[in-house]
């Protein structure tokens, strides 16, 4: 079988390099990521991965997998932002508190779609303003959920998580080996 990545994000690719794989190709979905009037953020998650899958149509021998990672502020959904402003605004709300990270991973197959999503709480410490600007003025803000990756220069800011690292990061490694596999995608064991 062929794995399609339906995303371009090289932190996906790092993470399924993790079980070894190497996607056959990209296809990134172009989908509008708005959320609906109303939505929560976890339904919200799932339906933008769903989406994503439904976009990238497989063909015989394919396997398509697609994610998508969602900070949430309670009922707020914080996307990526659009200026440093918007990311500043952001980290502050988060700033000191505890908040959830929503990662829902989708693999489509010709027959049908595979799904599951994992909820991570996540911690930050009250940021001083030194770092605030600082990790503004580094750019790691722009194209991430709520403005920051942990996985970065963020790190440093974030003292205790309860759940996946790697669902944080974008891709919740076991759950998808475990999806992969449940749609006739080896994932261990000997390939082809």
């Amino acid at each position: 079988m062929r794995l399609i990545l339906g995303s371009a994000s090289p932190r996906r690719r790092e993470l399924l390099a993790q079980l070894g794989l190497v996607p056959d190709e990209i296809r990134a979905a172009g989908i509008d990521e708005t959320p609906r009037k109303g939505e929560l953020p976890r339904a919200y998650c799932r339906r933008m991965a769903r989406e994503k899958a439904q976009a990238i149509v497989p063909g015989e021998g394919e396997v398509v997998l697609c994610a998508d990672t969602t900070v949430a502020l309670g009922r707020r959904i914080l996307g990526k932002p659009e200026s440093a402003g918007e990311a500043a605004e952001f980290l502050l709300r988060l700033s000191g508190r505890r908040h959830a990270v929503i990662t829902a991973v989708a693999v489509r197959t010709p027959e049908r779609i595979l799904e599951r999503d994992v909820v991570t709480a996540v911690k930050m410490k009250r940021l001083s303003d030194v770092e605030l600007n600082a990790y503004l003025a580094s750019g790691e803000w722009q194209g991430k959920a709520g403005g920051y990756a942990i996985q970065g220069l963020a790190g440093a800011f974030i003292p205790w998580i309860q759940g996946s690292f790697s669902a944080v990061m974008g891709l919740p490694v076991a759950e998808t080996a475990h999806l992969l596999e449940a749609a006739g995608y080896r994932v261990f064991g000997e390939k082809g």
